[in-house]
């Protein structure tokens, strides 16, 4: 069953990629998985310029943030995306939370508004979607609530995606679990903040799209 499955997410994507040259790349996961900080790299590493706002504070993003005509070249080849970043999906956002990073009470109770909408906000846009990076914490357990249904999302849609494992510099990184956790999908690891195993990451989007 888990062979069909991908076979059929495969078709898909060859048959969007085949008729567009320009697609709409989302970057989804939960709140600091690092979504932000990989927006940032790959706009960096194409445009020489940054994306986004990153913070230690969980939902720095609680807007769709979308950067235009990224052109990534690898091979001879080029592929040209519109970058989309979007909020951390959160089953509960309690703005308690928030005061813990010494957050004034309203403060926090605005944040915590505005990052379930944020939330709202990243489902709507997933239909706009050509293909999506899940962006996961590689330190932390991959068999979260989150990480299902964020995943669960993107099948009920036939949204072609890639597991990425970020933050393998750090010491506690375990791709293996996130691997054993999504068997039927490329799990890419690399370090967003500091450009490790970027080429892999770019490398798989062009076997995607050949």
């Amino acid at each position: 069953m888990i062979r069909i499955l991908t076979n059929f997410i495969q078709r898909i994507f060859n048959q969007i990629f085949s008729r567009k040259k320009e697609f709409k790349l989302g970057l989804y996961g939960p709140p600091n998985s690092g979504k932000s900080t990989l927006a940032n790299r790959i706009t960096k590493d194409w445009l020489g310029e940054k994306m986004s706002a990153v913070s230690n504070i969980p939902h720095e993003t609680r807007d769709v943030i979308i950067k235009e005509k990224i052109v990534i070249k690898h091979k001879g080849k080029e592929l040209t995306f519109n970058l989309v970043d979007t909020p951390g999906i959160a089953t509960k956002i309690d703005y308690e939370d928030f005061m813990k990073f010494k957050l004034k009470k309203d403060v926090a109770k605005k944040r915590a508004k505005e990052a379930t909408k944020g939330v709202v906000e990243s489902i709507k846009w997933l239909d706009d979607m050509d293909i999506v990076m899940v962006v996961l914490d590689a330190t932390q357990n991959p068999y979260s609530q989150v990480n299902i249904t964020i995943i669960g999302n993107l099948v009920a849609r036939r949204i072609p995606l890639v597991v990425v494992a970020n933050k393998i510099d750090l010491r506690k990184a375990n791709i293996k679990k996130i691997e054993s956790a999504f068997p039927q999908y490329d799990v890419i690891g690399i370090s967003a903040l500091k450009g490790e195993n970027m080429e892999e990451l770019y490398e798989s989007l062009f076997r995607q799209v050949r």
